[in-house]
């Protein structure tokens, strides 16, 4: 009796706490805490970046996969594919950049000069890509930019065009540019020549293709200028397609760029989207060519008012028969800015049924300027503006869209 109580009593205190053995520190509990804290936030991290590796992963594949079955199915058709290292060493000169891609002067193993666009890696979609394949690959048309070939090899994507040594229009018609230059290269009847020769470009897009094109971006870095000043549209990463039965597309969000617009594109209440969205583009393209200046500068921003509305500011100087135009030399000269003038205030009326057709944006041009009437002044209210800042904020992160082909050698 005596014996099992002290092996019980032996027992329970080899269980009891030793008095002699410390008990945890605080700190320790802590930080064993925050190590099982970092752990999980690892774990959570990696796990995080695994599904970001795969969802891109599996986007690439698809993306690629478009491109691929893009190729088999038309690729007798479009225009010739150069493999990544056929390219790559022309990568030296860079002739413009934008937030899809960098422009490159390259050269081909024929010894012709050609311009390499070459897409991001990160913004590069299949889509996009496509896009611009398809609907300039099988163009042939002097006022259209040539694409000569095009490159997807393992995810690296780049366009090849014929090389316009003039670079684009905007360094002829803005401010900043070299004025002794450019009054003796561009004179009224260049200018006058190279709006013509743009309408041509369109009208060729909306009348000459099979399906028909909408550019959707029409502006002054679009359009590039060969050695003798022949304008040709370039840039189709926004185009839209849309067959002769049907005048309207169909747009999920807004597209283009700030100031050339038109004002259907962002508010559908106007009128649909159409051949005519382009010849608003155009005749903001025009006034800029006849006034010197940006419209962009005075169409965008909180402090824009109706009286530094471009339009308005175009439309008061023609009422008074001043020329916006420096330098007019001739009566001919006169009377082509006039046309230009008059013309391109005619293709920018708020509503779409208002333009003119962009052959009939031609005809006008090459008629006389006493058959022409002047339109209404153009609208503008702060309702536009509101529309148009709007736009603009959501276009912040989608300036990528305006690759700025602005070179020269």
């Amino acid at each position: 009796m005596w014996t099992g109580g002290a092996h019980i009593c032996r027992h329970v205190s080899s269980n009891a706490p030793n008095p002699t053995q410390p008990s945890p520190h605080p700190h320790s509990l802590i930080v064993s805490l925050l190590s099982i804290t970092h752990a999980l936030c690892g774990v959570i991290i990696w796990y995080c970046s695994w599904s970001s590796y795969i969802a891109t992963f599996k986007y690439k594949n698809e993306d690629d996969k478009s491109v691929e079955d893009f190729i088999k199915q038309y690729g007798s058709l479009t225009t010739k594919r150069y493999r990544y290292s056929d390219i790559k060493n022309s990568f030296h000169v860079e002739l413009g950049s934008g937030g899809f891609g960098t422009v490159y002067l390259g050269k081909l193993l024929d010894g012709r000069h050609v311009a390499v666009k070459v897409l991001n890696s990160s913004k590069a979609s299949g889509k996009e890509f496509i896009n611009e394949v398809a609907s300039i690959g099988r163009i042939s048309h002097i006022n259209i930019v040539s694409l000569l070939g095009f490159c997807s090899d393992n995810h690296k994507r780049a366009l090849v065009y014929e090389f316009m040594p003039n670079g684009s229009l905007d360094k002829f018609i803005h401010h900043d540019f070299d004025s002794q230059k450019t009054n003796k290269q561009l004179e009224v009847m260049k200018l006058y020549e190279v709006a013509i020769g743009i309408a041509r470009g369109l009208d060729y897009l909306h009348r000459g293709c099979n399906p028909r094109i909408l550019h959707l971006d029409i502006k002054p870095h679009n359009i590039l200028l060969d050695d003798k000043f022949c304008p040709k549209i370039a840039d189709f990463g926004l185009v839209k397609l849309y067959s002769r039965d049907k005048s309207i597309v169909s747009m999920l969000e807004a597209r283009g760029t700030i100031g050339y617009i038109a004002p259907e594109v962002f508010n559908r209440n106007i009128g649909g989207v159409s051949h005519k969205s382009d010849v608003y583009s155009y005749g903001m393209l025009i006034l800029e060519m006849v006034g010197e200046n940006k419209n962009v500068d005075v169409t965008v921003g909180s402090k824009s008012t109706s009286d530094t509305y471009f339009p308005y500011w175009i439309y008061n100087r023609l009422e008074k028969e001043e020329y916006v135009f420096d330098g007019i030399s001739s009566v001919e000269e006169s009377e082509c800015i006039k046309k230009m003038t008059i013309v391109g205030l005619w293709c920018i009326q708020t509503v779409p049924t208002q333009r003119p057709s962009i052959d009939e944006v031609i005809e006008m041009l090459e008629g006389s300027t006493s058959a022409l009437e002047i339109p209404q002044k153009p609208t503008f209210s702060s309702t536009f503006q509101a529309q148009v800042d709007t736009c603009s904020t959501s276009q912040s992160e989608q300036e990528s869209s305006d690759l700025k082909i602005s070179y020269e050698l």
